[in-house]
């Protein structure tokens, strides 16, 4: 049971961390020390391998937190984690698989001095919408972090 919750500890951690240290230092580091072609260059690069990690860690982290919810108590903070997370993981596959794709396929159009509006603003949409998802990802996770607290704490 102790490898288990390390795994799952581990799995959240790196997922909720990943996603605040892209938010938070990443993104506004690269978009304010570089032109915006190139920040979004760097970007494109990075998310393939952000998304994968949110895949792989997701998923860990339903399972496990799925399993506890079954075997551990108090049943209420795992059956709360594992809704949140499965919640926050589809988020990230609609974010990564469906959105993601069609902001690469228009990415151009932030680049241009004169943009089609129509573009322009599809971009602009996509964008705000992928940012949004991340969001309320991280504060699912987050949510998830606590009702894990929250189980741990009943049990000391």
């Amino acid at each position: 049971m102790t490898i288990t919750l390390f795994i799952y500890l581990l799995s959240l951690g790196c997922w909720l961390g990943g996603m605040m240290f892209f938010a938070f230092f990443v993104a506004p580091a690269l978009f304010g020390n570089l032109q915006i072609a190139d920040a979004g260059k760097v970007v494109s690069t990075i998310f393939p391998r952000y998304y994968v990690l949110s895949y792989v860690a997701g998923v860990i982290t339903v399972i496990i937190a799925a399993y506890f919810a079954i075997a551990r108590t108090p049943r209420g903070s795992w059956t709360l984690a594992a809704l949140t997370l499965a919640v926050a993981l589809a988020l990230m596959v609609y974010a990564g698989a469906v959105v993601r794709p069609q902001v690469d396929a228009i990415r151009a159009v932030a680049e241009e001095t004169n943009p089609d509006p129509a573009r322009k603003a599809e971009f602009d949409r996509l964008h705000r919408l992928s940012v949004q998802l991340n969001g309320a990802a991280m504060a699912l996770d987050l949510l998830a972090l606590l009702a894990t607290a929250s189980a741990l704490a009943s049990r000391v």
